[in-house]
């Protein structure tokens, strides 16, 4: 409930009951990450992309950080920019996009957003942004199905289940 009407649990539980929250976020993110798997492919991919590499995220910097991290990735990125950094405004509400390019001083329409989220996507193209729709290959029990589907829209230029091949198809020189 609380997700669906503030965006994040997180909002809502600051704005109902006044929870801290950087304790939430040490809460919620204090997870076993031991079934991540290192992606040489994908940190291949990524250090070959051209430009500036930023993490955008409704998480915590920890928790972003420690999943890049275990993946191989983390090196490949410039910052991580964060709920605490966004004032705890999250994706999608236009203005964590907004304080995100400004703090880093980004051109979205020089830019592309990858995310997981299709909703998350609506206020970035509509910036000018190229936007990447990454489903997962496998459900993930704690997400609503739909949230997890390939998506057609206007808002969504590409959709993937394997961002490493799509990074190295489309985007990367041969």
């Amino acid at each position: 409930h609380f997700y669906h009407r503030y965006g994040t649990t997180l909002r809502a539980l600051m704005d109902e009951f006044d929870v801290d929250p950087e304790d939430f976020l040490d809460f919620a993110h204090d997870i076993d990450h031991s079934a991540i798997e290192l992606n040489p492919r994908l940190g291949d991919a990524i250090e070959r992309l051209p430009g500036r590499k930023l993490i955008l995220t409704n998480g915590s910097r920890r928790h972003a950080q420690n999943v890049a991290a275990k993946l191989g990735i983390l090196d490949h990125f410039e910052d991580v920019f964060d709920i605490e950094a966004a004032d705890f405004v999250p994706k999608p509400e236009r203005r964590a996009y907004d304080t995100f390019l400004a703090r880093h001083g980004v051109d979205p329409t020089r830019a592309a957003l990858f995310e997981d989220l299709a909703k998350n996507l609506v206020v970035p193209h509509d910036m000018g942004m190229t936007t990447c729709l990454v489903v997962p290959d496998t459900v993930d029990p704690f997400r609503d199905g739909f949230e997890q589907e390939a998506v057609a829209a206007p808002h969504i230029d590409h959709v993937t289940t394997d961002l490493a091949g799509f990074l190295g198809a489309c985007c990367l020189p041969a």
